[in-house]
């Protein structure tokens, strides 16, 4: 199954990280949704000799060629330079977006996505919440499940973007069951984890402290949880966020589930930020994303770090392998 890479916000780092991964061989097809004069002349800018190469169909593709870049095309809305955000390309944001999700949902691609920018793309008058929300409303899927992943260490989030007061109550025992048979299903068919150990994250610090700090965990997780485990899930928790994340526990687990973004991430974060992979799990096809913003300061200067970008693609082409052999 080919790679299909959305650069992002034009003005940001994305078309450049898409360029330098270009520049590597890889044993799968590889292409990216982006208007072609925008790559050649970020190309120029950037000093690298990367042929661009439109086409009009990715199910010919063979293994990406190093300094190649096949490009199906997608038209800015409006000139755009490296740093300078214009609201006018916001719709051209999503153009590429749409044109990915349309060739995914036909298990025509994998979805690998660069930074965009939220803020532009409200200010141009588009509700934008974020690509993990947006690829939900497309896919019409009723839970998907953001996790992100560095070597060693992956973390799924049962609630997303949401202001820290309202996190009690979007914890609900539905959707922590959905959630982690989300999670479940995917660490068995997308990472190859026969029977996957899950830790569980308490909500309130010491998870509670039975009950003198909060009652979450008792009225609400350990029950919940309590009900997966009667399918045979090795579900451990509610444990203390603070002291979970030790080699301790990780060592012997798949993945970690926490309560809330500010939660796991900053842990993940600090591990492995520029080597990590966000991945959106119960999306009918796969999509995994760099783990950083669109970093204008360094679009077009040669200084991006694209190493996020290719571990997200790595582990998208790892996912595609997975997913064919558990349907083999």
């Amino acid at each position: 199954m080919p790679l299909a890479v959305t650069p992002g916000e034009p003005a940001g780092i994305g078309p450049d990280l898409v360029l330098k991964q270009a520049m590597n061989a890889l044993d799968r097809p590889m292409f990216a949704i982006a208007d072609p004069d925008l790559l050649r002349d970020r190309a120029r800018q950037l000093e690298l000799s990367v042929e661009i190469a439109e086409i009009a169909d990715p199910d010919h593709l063979t293994a990406h060629t190093a300094g190649v870049l096949p490009v199906w095309p997608v038209k800015l809305r409006a000139p755009s330079e490296a740093g300078k955000l214009d609201p006018a390309n916001a719709p051209y944001v999503l153009d590429t977006l749409d044109a990915a999700i349309d060739l995914a949902l036909n298990h025509r691609a994998a979805l690998v996505t660069g930074p965009v920018h939220k803020g532009v793309i409200n200010e141009a008058g588009i509700p934008f919440t974020g690509h993990t929300e947006y690829l939900e409303q497309k896919s019409g899927v009723e839970q998907v499940v953001m996790m992100l992943a560095t070597e060693g260490l992956r973390v799924a989030l049962v609630t997303t973007h949401l202001p820290l007061a309202d996190v009690p109550a979007a914890i609900t025992p539905e959707r922590l069951k959905r959630v982690t048979a989300v999670l479940h299903a995917s660490l068995q068919r997308d990472f190859g984890c026969a029977e996957p150990h899950i830790l569980v994250a308490g909500l309130n610090p010491h998870a509670g402290e039975g009950g003198h700090l909060g009652r979450e965990e008792i009225e609400v997780i350990e029950p919940a949880l309590a009900e997966l485990r009667a399918l045979g899930w090795d579900l451990e928790g509610p444990l203390p966020a603070d002291t979970l994340f030790q080699p301790h526990y990780l060592d012997r687990a798949d993945a970690v589930l926490a309560m809330y973004h500010d939660q796991g991430l900053p842990v993940l974060k600090y591990k492995g930020f520029g080597a990590a992979v966000n991945i959106t799990l119960g999306l009918p096809f796969i999509r995994t994303s760099v783990d950083h913003g669109t970093a204008l300061d360094l679009a077009g200067t040669g200084r991006a770090s694209d190493t996020s970008l290719g571990v997200a693609l790595r582990t998208a082409a790892d996912m595609a392998f997975y997913r064919s052999t558990t349907h083999a």
